[in-house]
């Protein structure tokens, strides 16, 4: 009886693992947590990296923010539920990413999705974006340790790579996938000597080079956008005669005087029924005069059927006779390509042999190994990225962010909280949200997430996050306006959004933020170096604003009001209860900003003088604010001001001439005292309290100190 037991035992285990072995060969991967995984990079981490049949890896729609590495991975397919629906996005300069001593020796990791070392990877229904090119708002320099001079500048056109495979990487399939990228190299499948690529239904769309396969490559359906003059595609054929890329029913289409290619080693180019955009520029696939060009095997350039809009151009006339072996062009196709060494499309075994991929090939734009020696001795593969962990609340604030880049505060009306988790249809709803015109730096939106996704990052070495903080950087960068002010919404203007919104902090907040990145300070250090010179401009513009913005009294510079116009820098009023006026509120982190000041000018003392001695001569004394008990009221007590032996208080607003106390309910009328503005209003806003006591009593005196100022305040811009 025991071993019948025993017998049964081992079927029933044996049908389990059997069962778990089949579910094994797939894992799905859903943003909303539906799936075995929530990350594309931790999904692809739990396999393991050998196997004799393909794994799949099923991602269903969802925008996920993540750097993707495959390193040692074979037979895996990465599958999305749509083309459009599966986007991967991630933002890395090349340059930037070389820039690091460290990380950066090579081009590994240097694309939202990178493969080393990962034969027989199959991709499919996905959108990969590089988007630093889009986010950038102009040309920036950052420290280069790896460079000469030690600095670098960064384009938004520059070389920025969607996907980047290393040797080792062949026999790769695409099939219905979006690359885009705003500058150089966005597909770059790069093994000259092994190097087996092909893609069918793909859109392509970069700057110069942006595809640029090496060893033998095939794209059929394909549709190339060209954002650059240089050229769209290249070819490195260097390393066997039979090298070629071939592009065939494929349309070209871009910028005004796109040039089609060029080559900067031997090359081999087949276009088959190509269509070529009307604005494209007349010049054939060139020599890259950087390059060693084409010595050994002659140019090869050859085109069949291929036809312009508006017109052909002569150069690219029918010239397949002249190729070796004269194909027809009936038969160049996926299998002709690969010459033996690969069927994709029949499946037939390999006939020819497949030379080894040369692992420490070096780089296209540098004579750097692909892996560098670590301590000057034998060259060795750089260590496989960690696996990222996931934090629940850093998950919900990426599915909070706005395309824009921001974050909103309040959503239907509710406020936006992230400590409780969310269902599927909560986080499906958010996510479709993401084009809301609702982004803000309004009480702590946007610069909240930006501390907390960077200290995630810290936490758990999720890229998603640290990318999301970057994002969030840049739309602070981007919302500022020319003078240095920031609205409270953006890309909402509309109504009292559009003014310079010292309320509630916002402008400041949104400025220590961008101090911290120039700094690389308070946990900011980590995001992407080429965001240290825009942020310590928006700083030095910010600094300028509220210079320039401090209100002037019959000749005496004074406070700041909670809001003022974005043209003519006067206070101007916002809501019904915000009426023009000098802040006893929001002065105070102003002057706080402006006291960690490096090395503050003459016009920052006088500024931080003469707003100290403001605050000290309207301070009510002998006074408090207190909630007392009252049950005749609907929440239970009402707010007063009573006296109070040995108390200070200030009030919110004071009158721009004469500096009295004003208190404002909905009727958008000045009144005396706070009794008189209605219940609402008197227990849900703050009309008064000892917001300036810490800088009066404590970090005025230290700055002081430090800096001797015995200034006095001075005459400033009439208003």
């Amino acid at each position: 009886m025991k071993k019948l037991v025993s017998y049964l035992f081992l079927l029933v285990g044996v049908g389990e693992m059997g069962i778990l072995s089949a579910r094994a060969q797939q894992v799905t991967v859903s943003a909303d947590g539906s799936g075995n995984f929530r990350t594309i990079q931790a999904a692809i981490n739990s396999l393991p990296n050998e196997a004799t049949k393909p794994r799949t890896v099923y991602i269903k729609n969802g925008t996920y923010r993540e750097k993707v590495l495959l390193d040692g991975k074979q037979n895996i397919i990465l599958k999305g539920q749509s083309e459009k629906g599966v986007v991967l996005t991630f933002a890395q300069a090349r340059d930037a990413w070389r820039c690091d001593p460290v990380a950066g020796q090579d081009d590994w990791g240097v694309a939202t999705l990178n493969m080393r070392n990962s034969p027989d990877i199959t991709l499919e229904n996905l959108t990969v974006i590089n988007s630093f090119g889009f986010d950038a708002t102009g040309p920036v320099t950052i420290d280069c340790p790896t460079e000469p001079t030690k600095k670098k500048t960064l384009s938004k056109t520059g070389h920025q790579m969607a996907l980047r495979t290393m040797p080792g990487t062949t026999r790769l399939v695409v099939k219905h996938c979006t690359f885009r990228a705003l500058g150089g190299d966005t597909v770059s499948p790069w093994d000259v000597d092994a190097g087996l690529y092909y893609f069918q239904d793909c859109t392509m769309e970069g700057g110069v080079d942006f595809y640029c396969p090496r060893g033998w490559a095939y794209a059929e359906n394909c549709r190339f956008i060209c954002h650059n003059t240089s050229a769209a595609i290249w070819h490195d054929g260097s390393a066997d005669q039979d090298s070629k890329t071939v592009l065939k029913n494929c349309s070209f289409e871009g910028d005004p005087g796109f040039k089609l290619g060029r080559f900067h080693r031997e090359a081999q180019f087949y276009l088959v029924n190509c269509t070529f955009g009307q604005n494209m520029a007349d010049a054939d696939i060139y020599w890259a005069q950087s390059g060693p060009g084409a010595k050994q095997w002659g140019r090869r350039v050859y085109y069949q059927n291929c036809h312009r809009q508006g017109g052909d151009f002569a150069w690219f006339k029918n010239n397949l006779s002249a190729a070796q072996g004269a194909p027809k062009a009936r038969k160049i196709g996926a299998d002709w390509t690969f010459g033996g060494r690969w069927y994709p499309k029949s499946g037939k075994a390999a006939t020819v042999p497949l030379k080894p991929s040369n692992l420490n090939a070096p780089d296209r734009y540098s004579a750097r190994p692909a892996t560098a020696s670590l301590s000057g001795g034998a060259v060795a593969s750089a260590a496989p990225a960690p696996a990222a962990s996931v934090d629940s609340v850093a998950e919900r604030m990426l599915l909070y962010q706005r395309t824009v880049g921001g974050w909103p505060k309040m959503v239907n009306n509710i406020k936006v909280k992230y400590d409780h988790a969310m269902t599927v249809a909560e986080e499906a709803a958010t996510r479709d949200d993401a084009g809301r015109n609702d982004a803000t730096i309004d009480n702590d939106a946007t610069t909240r997430e930006i501390r907390y996704l960077v200290k995630a990052f810290q936490t758990t070495s999720n890229a998603a996050y640290k990318a999301a903080a970057e994002r969030g950087i840049r739309y602070l960068l981007k919302m500022q306006y020319a003078n240095g002010g920031f609205p409270q919404y953006y890309p909402d203007l509309s109504s009292y959004r559009h003014q310079i919104t010292y309320n509630d902090n916002a402008m400041v907040r949104a400025l220590q933020v961008l101090r911290d990145v120039s700094r690389r300070a308070n946990g900011l250090e980590v995001v992407d170096a080429a965001l240290v010179a825009p942020a310590t401009t928006a700083v030095n513009r910010g600094i300028d604003c509220m210079l320039k913005t401090q209100y002037v009294q019959k000749g005496k510079l004074t406070a700041w009001c909670a809001q003022h116009d974005e043209k003519t820098l006067l206070p101007v009023k916002a809501r019904a209860f915000e009426l023009p006026s000098l802040s006893g509120m929001e002065t105070v982190s102003i002057v706080q900003f402006l006291m960690d000041t490096e090395s503050p000018t003459p016009a920052i003392k006088k500024a931080i003088e003469a707003a100290v001695a403001w605050l000290q001569m309207v301070k009510i004394t002998g006074y408090t604010v207190k909630d007392q008990p009252d049950a005749k009221q609907p929440k239970g007590f009402d707010r007063v001001i009573v006296p109070e032996a040995n108390a200070t208080i200030w009030a919110r607003f004071y009158d721009l001439n004469t500096n009295r106390p004003i208190y404002v309910g909905r009727d958008s009328q000045p009144h005396a005292t706070l009794a008189e503005i209605e219940y609402e209003r008197r227990t849900g806003y703050a009309y008064a309290g000892t917001w300036p006591e810490k800088l009066l009593n404590r970090d005025y005196p230290r700055w002081q100190q430090k800096w001797n100022s015995n200034a006095t305040p001075t005459l400033g811009r009439k208003q």
